[in-house]
C-alpha cells in the first residue's frame, strides 16, 4: 500500500508538472533524447522471442558472439531460448526466482540479483561475466530487464566489459521521471557512457503504461532500447519510420503506445 500511494503521488506530480525534486531543464531533455534518435545501418533488425512480451528487435549481427547474458529472469525465456539455438552460451542470474522457465542444455542459472556490489544476493556484471567465462575475450550479447536497476548495473561496468558487449537490448524504467533533476543525472550518465561505444538502433515503448507529456514532450514510462556496438554499424542513417514490422505490444490487453514522433523526427 505505501509503495501504491508513493507511486500515485508521482504520477500526480507529473501530471501537474511537478515534482518533488528540482525540474530538468526542457533543453537538456531534448537534447538526451535527440543522443538517442535510433539509426539504421547495413545490419536489418530481426526479432528474437515470442510475439508480445519477452521478444526483442536486435540487427542480423549474431556470427561469432559466444554468450548472451540475460540478467532478470520472468516466466518467458523465448529470446534466451532463441540466442541457445543459435550456440551461443546463456547466462541467466535473478535472486527472485527458483530456475529459469524453461529447460536448454546452454542454459546457466545464478540465483543472485545483478547490481554494484557482489555479495551472497548481488553480484557486479563484471563479476558475473569473469566467473561464468574466465578465459574468453570474445563478443557477447547483453539483454537487460532488471526492474529499475539497470541504471546502476551500466554505470558500475567497467569499460572493458562494455567493448565486448556486440549488442545490448535494455529496459529502461521510469523514464517520465527524467523532469526530476536527479534522476535525470543518473539516466543521462547511463545512457552517456552506453553511447561512448554503442549507438542506438531501435526503442520500442512498453505499453505496460501510459506515457506522460510534460511541457510538450511525450516520454514513455517504459521502453526497450537495441544498441549495436559503433564498429559494426555501417552506412548510418536516421530511422525514419516507427513502428518497426516486427514491433509487437508487450501487453495485448493494453492500447497500443507507439514511439513519440519526437524521439526519431525532430
Amino acid at each position: 500500500m505505501k509503495q501504491f500511494f508513493k507511486q500515485l503521488t508521482k504520477d500526480t506530480l507529473a501530471a501537474v508538472n511537478s515534482y518533488s525534486t528540482r525540474l530538468t531543464n526542457k533543453k537538456e531533455v531534448e537534447l538526451l533524447v535527440h543522443k538517442l534518435r535510433p539509426i539504421s545501418s547495413d545490419k536489418k533488425l530481426i526479432r528474437l522471442g515470442p510475439k508480445g512480451d519477452g521478444g526483442y528487435l536486435i540487427p542480423d549481427d549474431l556470427t561469432g558472439i559466444k554468450a548472451c547474458f540475460s540478467p532478470g529472469v520472468s516466466d518467458i525465456s523465448g529470446f534466451e531460448k532463441d540466442c541457445a539455438d543459435l550456440g551461443m552460451s546463456v547466462f541467466l542470474a535473478d535472486k527472485s526466482v527458483k530456475q529459469p522457465a524453461e529447460f536448454h542444455e546452454r542454459f546457466h542459472f545464478t540465483k543472485k540479483h545483478i547490481g554494484i556490489t557482489t555479495n551472497d544476493e548481488f553480484m557486479t556484471i563484471d563479476d558475473w561475466v569473469t566467473t561464468s567465462l574466465p578465459e574468453s575475450q570474445e563478443d557477447l550479447l547483453l539483454q537487460i530487464d532488471i526492474e529499475g536497476y539497470e541504471y546502476e548495473t551500466f554505470i558500475s561496468a567497467s569499460n572493458l566489459l562494455m567493448s565486448r558487449f556486440r549488442i545490448i537490448v535494455a529496459e529502461f524504467h521510469d523514464l517520465h521521471v527524467l523532469w526530476s533533476k536527479p534522476f535525470f543525472r543518473l539516466a543521462s550518465h547511463t545512457f552517456e557512457k552506453i553511447l561512448q561505444t554503442h549507438t542506438c538502433v531501435h526503442i520500442h515503448p512498453n505499453n505496460c503504461c501510459a506515457s506522460v507529456t510534460i511541457q510538450g514532450l511525450e516520454i514513455p514510462r517504459v521502453a526497450e532500447f537495441t544498441f549495436l556496438r559503433n564498429d559494426r554499424v555501417k552506412n548510418p542513417s536516421f530511422t525514419t519510420v516507427f513502428p518497426h514490422p516486427l514491433d509487437d505490444d508487450n501487453q495485448a490487453n493494453k492500447p497500443h503506445l507507439p514511439l513519440p514522433k519526437w524521439w526519431y523526427n525532430p
